[in-house]
């Protein structure tokens, strides 16, 4: 039977959410009844939307915060040493987990509906496992290979102006969904490049990812467990055809270059090795700056003196998309266990003991960050934030991300000085990745050619 035409049976779907997802929901929905602040920055949708007041809170209560079953930090110098220690793992395997129910997950989970925070994704091994993964997908992402795609971005970007535009006029001046238009569509298109996904597929793909992108957050309900599952099993299914494509008829994209590379003996990825490799540049490279580029026109509409500065020193675009990451980070946290007894920042922490390194919050760390609240785009030390992780596990595409960002966001206001936020955003509901689903912009007077 096909990963297409296979389906899990209930008992066997709801006990993989049960031990992945409903345990841990249960268990943070408990906690955050009870007023705990850590399991209310999962659960509370007034913080998931604005999450800032929260972790000063947090920041209030000392370096580290805990509700007897994680930990979590907003401190800056100790989200770095955790994220960069070798003392520290991903937690993978839903370590929270006793030990039988971990076993349990594992004779449950389906290769056909892997996602991103099951192994073997890179997101959740580490070294050794993951340094051989990350060699493979690293190939891609050399400086001078991101460099040759500044081109191939600033056309993208060119072209999906071009298309707003037109929309722009069709539409007598109605706003248009800025995420849907071109957030979106500028990620996918390099990503699509990257992994050789053909154009009349990658709506496709992209629809796929986005409904597999909620696995990312622990408190995931059963309803959506499901679609995203259904999802999952899709981009595998597609995934598993795609590959075969071009193991006959590899290209110039990286996942023919790592099937290539397989037959040169240097140690080949299994096919659901390669899938998650795949998925996962697939999902984070698309995730990742969706969001980042929406979140700066957000930020960008809100600051308008920001802007009329930007406008007026267009070398600047850089550094205020540094700020954007810092001030409105895609991604607010990640998990951190500790593999062995240590001490951080003078605590000590236990073998096994999760730490939430809250990103978003590190990022505006008054200790780093003057006025760390205010919104800054000449920032000089900007560039010092954590958004994109840091240590073995950062992110192998920020060198991407940032090109794509600057590329986006420059072009944009060139197109359109007048591009204005209008109608009411919407964010997504996700606690890990922060961005926005629809976002109405209004595009004004088109700047002269």
């Amino acid at each position: 039977m096909s990963p297409r035409e296979q389906v899990l049976e209930p008992p066997r779907a709801w006990l993989t959410w049960l031990l992945s997802y409903g345990v841990q929901r249960q268990s943070l929905r408990l906690a955050a009844r009870r007023g705990d602040l850590i399991a209310r920055l999962s659960t509370d949708p007034e913080l998931v939307a604005d999450p800032f007041a929260g972790y000063e809170e947090l920041r209030a209560r000392g370096t580290f915060a805990s509700n007897g079953l994680v930990r979590a930090t907003v401190d800056h110098a100790a989200c770095n040493e955790i994220l960069r220690s070798d003392d520290f793992g991903t937690a993978a395997g839903h370590a929270e987990l006793p030990p039988v129910l971990r076993g349990l997950l594992g004779r449950l989970q389906d290769p056909d509906s892997l996602g991103p925070v099951d192994p073997p994704s890179m997101l959740v091994v580490d070294p050794p496992e993951h340094t051989r993964y990350r060699k493979q997908v690293a190939r891609a992402f050399t400086a001078r290979k991101v460099g040759r795609m500044a081109d191939r971005v600033e056309s993208v970007a060119e072209r999906l102006l071009d298309d707003l535009a037109d929309s722009g006029r069709a539409g007598g001046g109605d706003p248009v969904d800025l995420v849907d238009r071109y957030a979106a569509q500028l990620p996918v298109a390099v990503i699509a490049d990257l992994l050789g996904v053909p154009e009349d597929e990658r709506d496709q793909v992209l629809a796929w990812g986005n409904e597999a992108a909620v696995t990312l957050d622990p408190d995931l309900s059963w309803r959506r467990y499901r679609q995203a599952d259904r999802a999952l099993r899709e981009m595998h299914r597609w995934f598993h055809g795609h590959v075969q494509r071009l193991r006959r008829d590899p290209g110039e994209d990286l996942l023919s270059q790592v099937i290539l590379a397989d037959g040169d003996g240097d140690d080949p990825l299994t096919d659901t090795e390669l899938h998650q490799v795949g998925l996962l540049v697939l999902g984070a490279g698309f995730e990742t700056t969706v969001n980042l580029i929406g979140n700066g026109v957000a930020q960008l509409d809100a600051h308008p003196d920001q802007l009329r500065w930007l406008q007026q020193h267009p070398d600047g675009w850089g550094n205020a998309v540094e700020e954007v990451l810092r001030y409105d980070s895609p991604v607010q946290l990640t998990l951190r266990a500790a593999h062995r007894d240590v001490e951080v920042a003078g605590v000590p922490i236990a073998a096994g003991d999760g730490i939430l390194t809250m990103l978003g919050g590190a990022n505006r760390d008054p200790a780093v960050f003057a006025d760390a609240q205010s919104f800054d785009v000449t920032r000089s030390n900007a560039a010092d934030h954590v958004a994109f992780s840091a240590g073995a596990h950062y992110c192998l595409g920020a060198s991407l991300a940032r090109l794509e960002a600057t590329v986006a966001l420059r072009q944009l206001y060139e197109r359109f000085p007048d591009l204005s936020v209008a109608g009411r955003p919407e964010r997504r509901d996700t606690r890990v990745l922060r961005g926005y689903e629809h976002l109405p912009v209004a595009t004004g007077a088109r700047a002269a050619a």
